[in-house]
């Protein structure tokens, strides 16, 4: 038969923490990535000047810029301030 005891351990819980925090910060650094992706899309339809190679540079280095933020411990200042300059230097081109 079963054990089906009525005691829980903290050990489980830790787990579970420990993947709660995990799946959160994946999250939030695939959102960041999409909105990489976005800015990229708006450069290379509507930048009239190296699309393509702005376009690119722009999702290497944020996707570079998401990896070191999630290796580092989840404080997202490092990418969310690149793809708002990515975003300003998008709109200075495009105008």
């Amino acid at each position: 038969m079963a054990d089906h005891s009525s005691g829980t351990s903290s050990g489980d819980m830790e787990s579970h923490w420990r993947t709660y925090e995990g799946f959160l910060a994946g999250a939030v650094g695939l959102s960041i990535i999409c909105g990489f992706v976005l800015v990229a899309l708006v450069n290379f339809r509507f930048n009239p000047g190296h699309n393509v190679f702005v376009g690119f540079a722009g999702l290497i280095l944020g996707i570079i810029a998401v990896l070191i933020n999630a290796r580092t411990g989840g404080k997202w200042l490092l990418s969310v301030g690149l793809l708002v300059a990515y975003g300003l230097i998008t709109a200075v081109m495009v105008s």
